[in-house]
């Protein structure tokens, strides 16, 4: 089985974020750069498949040169090669334009499979799977806790609020999963090293026959006009209870509209 895995670098959900103040897109250049959490589960569900059924694995990311440090990371668990689309005019594309793009580069690898994370942590629009399915004219499995391959039959346990749903479709086809689907494995030693030989294919939007105008600022659908830092947290209003205490408390949470 051909399986992709979309790889997104993000900004570390553990280290202050913030917005560029030129164009108010996420500000990646000094952040502290990391795979999205949620894709490393994608990654090891697919080489959970893989060793059950064979195949290859191919990682795919879309993002500045950068970004590399995040596919040499992904690779060292275990994929066998990657492709990595990047151009300056990508810089600020909006998810409508990032489909567009990940999908015309999904179209050159011939893939029965699509993994990705539910969501990436400096988005979570959890669109993007359902917009590539779209596009490819395939079936989207989302928000998945378990995946079963039967041949080209795949079953997903689809995870929501009140417990899971059973879906099925037939591959081609995009799933997307949770953090609840396995436990993603530590690179090895071994796993680093090999990761510095696996081959690395660059791809532009030349390549892909999209027009510089159609992504980026340029192409968005959607800008972040104005933004602020949240403000710091005010200092609560403390009570002396003088024998009063009870009657001051319900006048308080009566001015706060609980009761």
């Amino acid at each position: 089985m051909n399986i992709v895995v979309l790889v997104k670098q993000v900004p570390d959900s553990g280290a202050e974020r913030s917005l560029s103040a030129s164009d108010n897109t996420v500000e990646r250049g000094s952040a502290s750069n990391v795979i999205n959490e949620m894709d490393e589960y994608a990654i090891e569900e697919a080489l959970k498949i893989k060793e059950a059924h064979g195949g290859e694995v191919t990682i795919l990311t879309m993002g500045p040169e950068r970004a590399t440090e995040s596919i040499r990371k992904a690779l060292s668990m275990g994929p066998d090669a990657a492709v990595h689309v990047t151009d300056e005019a990508l810089h600020g594309s909006c998810a409508v334009a990032t489909s567009k793009v990940l999908a015309a580069a999904l179209g050159t690898l011939n893939a029965d499979l699509v993994l990705c994370g539910a969501e990436s942590t400096d988005g979570r629009v959890q669109v993007m799977p359902h917009m590539l399915a779209e596009r490819l004219g395939v079936a989207a499995l989302t928000g998945a806790r378990k995946l079963t391959v039967d041949g080209a039959t795949l079953t997903a346990e689809r995870q929501t609020d009140e417990g899971y749903e059973v879906v099925t479709a037939s591959t081609p086809a995009v799933v997307s999963v949770w953090d609840t689907i396995n436990e993603p494995r530590y690179p090895s030693f071994k796993g680093i090293m090999a990761a510095k030989k696996k081959p690395v294919r660059t791809l532009s939007l030349a390549d892909l026959g999209i027009a510089a105008d159609e992504v980026g600022t340029a192409g968005a659908t959607s800008a972040v006009l104005e933004s602020a830092k949240r403000p710091p947290r005010s200092a609560g209003t403390k009570t002396v209870d003088e024998g009063a205490g009870g009657t001051q408390l319900v006048e308080f949470l009566a001015t706060e509209k609980f009761v």
